[in-house]
């Protein structure tokens, strides 16, 4: 909890020794009374000034974290924005790995393909050296009978037109079968070109799109990697944000905690400045009585002509070794100083003592004074602050951790009156009382000092 800076007032302590007809009033203790009420009236000034600060404080807060709203919705949109593009992109990337591993198939299935076309060729080689090789001995005998003459040979060979005919039609199945072979030559081999051709240029185009699905990928790959990042800086900024918003938020209620502080201690004030008029219009009338009582004396010794004379009460003493009394039954556990923090960790100030005392122990107030506050401050629990005016200062003391309190903020009260029981409340290890001194206003540890110095 952020401590609280406060110009803390200086609550005047209910007067406890009575004053009687018998004790000598002078001016001077009224004059401390002016005095009092004036330094009191100072402090109600200087308290509505800091009330005026910490409104424009809060005020400065709030817009602060309305900004801070307004920029955590304005990144919150572009994360979904990008979220949207990501999932986008994720999806382009799926649609592109699926046509790519079809592609993959296709380019496959072409090599398989290919590899058919090859035993294919393989086999038309064969076929086509068989028909070359035929041809060749069919040139050959041609070659050897001396060309086409034969065929007519052997056809004006007939015995008859029966023969005539036969011979013609084995001459022209003859002819038909070598113009056959040729036909069959010539296809086999423009087939041959045409689908290894074919073949050749559809991988050649597969591979194509291929690589331009591989690109068009990459594209896809880079642009996801920096909506990672676009994204991952957005959350971060919004990891920042949520950090700010907290400590404002947390700022903020250590500014309301301050007004509500503040309040009281207007209120104390207030009760202070009542008791000092009354007791000053006590002190008044005693006065105007002790007046009349030494005239009244005046008069009876002129008429006596006996001389008398008037003595003044002495000064009441502090007593003891110090100022306040311990406000708990138990012994100190832990002492005023600087210490490992017990919960968070790290040196730190122990701005006051702990005394070992159970849940429900009864505390009394260390001195007479008036309630600041009497309610839960943060890691303190449940907290009383009482402020003190002796001997003309003012101090402040603080009772934590409690588990029960019975007075309430402007209530005046005295020493060793209890005021509430120990405790266990806030940020504790175990059942003890913290107690703090303060010189003056409580400003934190700032304005600690050691209580063992102040304890009888």
């Amino acid at each position: 909890m952020r401590k609280v800076s406060l110009v803390v007032i200086m609550a005047i302590l209910v007067l406890t020794s009575s004053l009687t007809s018998s004790k000598s009033i002078s001016a001077e203790s009224i004059d401390g009374l002016n005095k009092k009420i004036n330094e009191l009236e100072k402090e109600q000034g200087d308290l509505k000034k800091q009330q005026g600060n910490i409104d424009g404080d809060k005020k400065n807060t709030e817009g602060k974290i309305n900004e801070n709203l307004n920029e955590q919705s304005t990144v919150e949109q572009e994360i979904n924005t990008i979220d949207e593009k990501l999932n986008d992109t994720k999806s382009k990337i799926n649609a592109k790995e699926e046509e790519i591993t079809t592609t993959n198939q296709e380019i496959e299935d072409l090599n398989n393909r290919i590899e058919e076309l090859r035993e294919e060729i393989i086999v038309l080689h064969e076929r086509i050296e068989k028909r070359e090789e035929m041809l060749k001995e069919r040139l050959r005998a041609i070659q050897k009978s001396g060309g086409n003459m034969k065929y007519i040979e052997v056809i004006l060979g007939s015995q008859n037109f029966g023969d005539f005919i036969s011979r013609s039609s084995a001459v022209n199945t003859i002819m038909d079968q070598d113009k056959n072979i040729m036909e069959a030559h010539t296809a086999d081999k423009l087939a041959l070109e045409e689908s290894k051709l074919e073949v050749e240029t559809k991988k050649d185009e597969v591979e194509d799109k291929k690589v331009a699905l591989e690109g068009q990928k990459e594209e896809l790959v880079a642009l996801k990697g920096d909506l990672d990042k676009q994204l991952a800086q957005k959350e971060t900024l919004m990891a920042e944000l949520e950090e700010e918003h907290n400590h404002l938020e947390e700022y903020k209620v250590s500014l309301e905690e301050e007004q509500a502080i503040l309040a009281a201690q207007t209120s104390a004030i207030e009760k202070a400045k009542q008791l000092a008029q009354s007791e000053k219009g006590q002190l008044e009338q005693l006065a105007r009585e002790e007046e009349a009582r030494k005239e009244a004396e005046r008069k009876k010794a002129e008429k006596q002509k006996t001389a008398q004379s008037t003595s003044s009460s002495p000064s009441p003493s502090t007593g003891g070794s110090g100022i306040f009394i311990w406000p708990a039954a138990g012994g100190m556990s832990s002492s005023y100083g600087n210490r490992i923090h017990p919960i968070h960790g790290g040196q730190k100030l122990h701005a006051g003592i702990d005394i070992a005392a159970g849940v429900g122990t009864t505390l009394k107030a260390a001195g007479t004074g008036v309630v600041v506050s009497a309610g839960w401050m943060g890691g303190y629990g449940n907290t009383i602050l009482i402020s003190h005016n002796i001997n003309g200062k003012t101090y402040t003391t603080l009772y934590a951790h409690l588990s029960r309190m019975s007075v309430s903020p402007g209530q005046a009260v005295s020493q060793g009156q209890t005021i509430g029981a120990t405790g266990n409340t806030g940020a504790s290890t175990g059942p003890h009382l913290h107690f703090e001194v303060h010189n003056g206003p409580w400003k934190g540890s700032s304005s600690s000092v050691n209580p063992l110095n102040y304890l009888r």
